[in-house]
């Protein structure tokens, strides 16, 4: 055995470090004369990962399990190359906590979308000193990046983009990234392009190098342009795309399904179905994360449902909601129950669909992504009520169930905000507070970061309240919020306002002075100018009836000249000189002025007087006859014809 161990011991000492097949082929040999050999096959696993032949490398820890703990570092980047994320994860942490191999750890971590752990790892790393900075700011972006795509934002390290994140143009993609998930797209714009320019000015990457770092970044501007609605800019730059080119699969196949929705040229669904289904699938090493799979799944449903594959789609639709566990959150399978209820609708009205899609829910009761269809399709319908009680109903079954899964689900933010919206449109606000208040007592007690948007949204609904028993409870959520973030100005106006009037000793003594002062908050607020465009007055004047409080602002322009009224809108015989009559809306016998012409006309405006004098006219007997508007006396009158009745 010593023969072969110094023959590579002579090669390894003769080979440069970038002969990685000599050092294969020495390894192979020694293996060849001696199997148990460690040596050799730790060297042929560090050749194998140097040539990128991650799998093969991975395959002689396998094959060798005593090399697994000898070279653990080795064995944990060769499984997370290799496609096997997860477990190396649980390799890398096992292993001793070298900076070499946290860094395995943390990629490990991301790529098994265990995104907190990366956050916490890479944490670590950056309190570490060293010239790997930069990486990990890189990285670390990333993983805010992926936390915001997957619902996760309040565990993100950075919120907003600044100014040194876009002097890379690495940096300046993931907060493009990052901004492009929370829906702030022009941001997102701005990021890219800015990434473009510094990937195009680099001058150590040789111009293959720049075309395959800005690939990534062409398909992201489609994105951003289809959903700002520009549609012939992004159909403009998906015609720049060579697919053929991009050899990151998925990043192909992502380009190949963007170019088709922002093409009008796809307009057949036919001929859509068909290059949605021609890019290559992307090989183990480079697989989509599970919001891209989710969302490529529902297109490839959608594109199956527009060529009339409907029972296709009920089909695989039920075999993913059949599989997975009722009620779920998991995004796979509420949208596979909301692509198989549109499969049995089948395109029709609202109304109609209900009709189709109800008999769906008594079987399955429990499918969150049923039951917001039929809500969704009772507020189109203008059933709110019929949406409210559906929810209710659901919240409570999951209430009565005990599971800790089930009230999970029944306090989720996103069903909560379904049905506080309900009550908002039918302004049962005290519903809607106590509602709030329910779910963010739950998450505070249930998880360590719950969601920031559930709880501001509660503590500010409990604040309205102006109860005691609220008040407290808002000023325990915005302390938790507080000590998350100290910097966060929502928490620190939620935990004055809670605690300003039940407890003012619980809020810290200079707490109040980050609060922005009140007089540069209505430093450019003219209190003079709101009170002569018609600001309410304290109490009315004496020239001022109660009923009228507010002084009318005078009709000026922006340039503060009156406003000229349209010549078409003025009568033909308008004369500006002339004083405009007051009451020229009354009618004319109740205008001040009129005066009746004649007898006839004098005698009748004297009978239309009411409430003024009655003047009693003689009869030809001497009588006096009734005035004002008395009627004929019984059996008066003029006599009706023959047959006629009294």
């Amino acid at each position: 055995m010593a023969t072969p161990l110094k023959s590579l011991s002579a090669l390894l000492a003769q080979t440069s470090l970038d002969d990685h097949d000599e050092i294969l082929k020495a390894a192979n040999a020694s293996i060849k004369r001696s199997k148990t050999d460690i040596d050799a096959h730790h060297a042929k696993a560090i050749a194998l990962l140097h040539l990128d032949r991650f799998e093969d490398a991975e395959k002689v820890f396998v094959d060798v399990p005593e090399l697994q703990d000898k070279a653990r570092f080795e064995y944990a980047y060769a499984l997370y190359k290799a496609g096997n994320a997860a477990k190396a994860v649980k390799v890398a942490a096992a292993g001793e906590s070298s900076t070499p191999m946290k860094h395995v750890l943390a990629q490990a971590a991301y790529r098994s979308e265990n995104f907190e752990q990366a956050v916490e790892v890479y944490k670590e790393l950056a309190l570490k000193p060293g010239n790997e900075y930069q990486d990990i700011k890189i990285n670390s972006g990333a993983v805010d990046a992926q936390l915001e795509w997957t619902g996760q934002g309040e565990l993100a390290q950075k919120k907003r983009p600044e100014r040194e994140d876009l002097e890379v143009f690495e940096t300046a993609f993931n907060a493009a990234c990052g901004s492009i998930s929370r829906g702030e797209l022009a941001q997102g714009e701005i990021c890219l392009k800015r990434a473009k320019d510094l990937c195009n000015d680099l001058s150590d990457l040789s111009e293959a190098e720049k075309q395959a770092e800005l690939w990534p970044i062409i398909v992201q501007q489609i994105y951003v342009l289809t959903q700002l609605g520009r549609v012939d800019e992004a159909e403009q730059l998906a015609t720049t795309i060579p697919f053929a080119e991009i050899k990151e699969l998925s990043t192909r196949y992502i380009a190949q399904v963007n170019s088709i929705a922002a093409s009008k040229e796809h307009s057949n669904p036919y001929l859509s179905h068909r290059l949605f289904h021609s890019s290559p699938t992307p090989s183990r090493t480079d697989q989509f994360f599970s919001f891209q799979s989710n969302l490529l799944r529902q297109d490839e449903y959608v594109m199956d449902i527009l060529v009339q594959k409907v029972a296709g789609v009920v089909s695989s639709t039920s075999k993913v909601i059949s599989a997975a566990p009722a009620p779920t959150l998991s995004p796979a399978v509420n949208m596979a129950a909301v692509l198989n209820a549109a499969a049995h609708a089948r395109n029709i009205s609202e109304k109609a669909a209900l009709k189709r899609i109800l008999p769906l829910l008594e079987k399955r009761p429990n499918d969150v992504g049923l039951l917001l269809t039929i809500t969704n399709l009772y507020v189109l319908t203008n059933n709110l009520a019929a949406a409210t009680h559906l929810l209710e109903s659901f919240f409570k079954r999951l209430e009565q169930s005990g599971s800790a899964s089930d009230l999970d689900v029944r306090h989720a933010p996103g069903l909560v905000a379904t049905l506080v919206s309900l009550y908002a449109k039918q302004g049962r606000h005290t519903h809607s507070k106590s509602e709030l208040a329910k779910a963010a007592t739950y998450w505070r007690h249930k998880s360590k970061s719950p969601s920031k948007s559930l709880l501001i949204a509660a503590g500010t609904a409990l604040l309205d309240t102006h109860n005691q028993d609220s008040l407290v409870q808002a000023g325990e959520i915005f302390s938790k919020l507080y000590e998350q973030d100290e910097s966060d100005r929502a928490a620190i106006a939620g935990l004055i306002a809670a605690y300003a009037t039940s407890d003012p000793s619980k809020i810290p003594s200079d707490l109040t002075s980050q609060l922005p002062q009140v007089e540069r908050l209505v430093s450019d607020v003219d209190a003079a100018a709101l009170e002569d465009a018609g600001v309410p007055t304290l109490a009315p004047t004496a020239a001022q009836p109660p009923s009228s409080r507010k002084r009318p602002a005078a009709e000026t322009s922006k340039s503060g000249k009156a406003k000229k009224i349209r010549k078409k809108l003025l009568p033909k015989d308008y004369d500006a000189n002339k004083k405009v009559d007051s009451e020229r809306w009354l009618p004319l016998r109740d205008r001040t002025y009129y005066k009746p012409k004649g007898k006839k006309g004098k005698k009748k405006m004297e009978g239309l007087t009411q409430g003024g004098p009655v003047v009693e006219e003689k009869a030809a007997d001497g009588k006096q006859a009734s005035g004002g508007g008395g009627g004929a006396k019984k059996g008066g009158g003029k006599k009706k014809g023959k047959g006629g009745k009294w």
